[in-house]
């Protein structure tokens, strides 16, 4: 019965559903990041982020097999994994040093760069309604930051190169998913983020305390479905389509950033949060206009 409502529910309304569900498990994993960064070092948070992950994946290994890590593109798949490791690590290192909203925030100029890379490299329209969407929710975040006022530090540095990453790795997502599964693309991932973040995790390792195996295996958790639910939004709809939805994590942080860090977002937040809540409505209503495209592999 469930299964037959989720259906019947537009293709644009299902991407988009999960793309927000997405935002929330992300800036939910982002925020236990931001916690234990002040006694685990953001490359050790980095490590355990992909092994617990991995582990949350392992009943389905028990259900499928290896079958799952089939893919046709593996070249694609190990460059994904070398975008991957360099945003997760400047991502984690930044979150320890720029508070959540602010870095969020930043973040979401892997929007810009991920629309403008799907056009070049997937060939994928760009619409005058998507880019009025992705440039106005970008309108939103300046807002936000009022350039000029903001103090510019290696964390926001390195917050601006994890959102080049990101965007890159969202792009190749689009591009495998056209071949292989959402679970294959997300198995992949975090096999090769576990090996590749190990080295750096050494270098640095303290033991966690006992409490904190709770906070990371829960990280790891929200991190794969995030990555799940992420992944499966971008087989539906082109990628150009789900980047003004993304920019919803802002509202996730700054609700996660008072609730847990007592930081309220003054009134520049919330208006650009109101214009990226537009553009996103906007974005919304225009799709659900078009007709619907060919159907992508499940």
């Amino acid at each position: 019965m469930a299964v037959g409502r989720w259906q019947a529910i537009p293709v644009t309304g299902r991407s988009g559903v999960l793309v927000i569900l997405a935002a929330g498990a992300l800036t939910a994993m982002h925020t236990i990041v931001r916690y234990l960064s002040a006694d685990i070092h953001p490359f050790e948070l980095a490590f355990f982020r992909s092994l617990f992950g991995f582990f949350a994946l392992s009943p389905l290994f028990f259900r499928h097999g290896v079958g799952l890590i089939r893919t046709a593109q593996p070249k694609l798949q190990f460059l994904r994994g070398i975008t991957g490791i360099g945003a997760m690590l400047t991502w984690f290192y930044g979150l320890s040093l720029v508070p959540l909203a602010e870095a969020t925030a930043l973040s979401f100029t892997n929007a810009i760069l991920g629309s403008i890379i799907a056009a070049i490299f997937l060939k994928e329209h760009l619409s005058r309604q998507r880019l009025a969407a992705v440039f106005t929710g970008f309108l939103g975040v300046l807002v936000i930051l009022r350039p000029g006022l903001i103090e510019w530090n290696v964390g926001t540095l390195l917050v601006l190169f994890s959102a080049i990453c990101w965007g890159s790795s969202v792009v190749m997502v689009k591009q495998l998913s056209r071949t292989d599964t959402t679970v294959s693309i997300v198995v992949w991932f975090g096999i090769q983020l576990s090996l590749l973040s190990f080295p750096f995790a050494v270098a640095v390792w303290t033991w966690p305390g006992w409490t904190d195996y709770a906070w990371l295996g829960l990280m790891g958790i929200f991190g794969t479905l995030g990555h799940l639910a992420m992944t499966r939004g971008l087989k539906l709809i082109d990628s150009a389509a789900v980047f003004p939805l993304d920019f919803t994590r802002l509202l996730w942080a700054g609700l996660f950033g008072f609730a847990f860090f007592a930081e309220f977002p003054d009134l520049w937040t919330w208006v650009g949060a109101g214009t990226i809540i537009g553009s996103t409505i906007f974005f919304l209503y225009r799709e659900s206009q078009a007709p619907p495209g060919p159907r992508p592999r499940r």
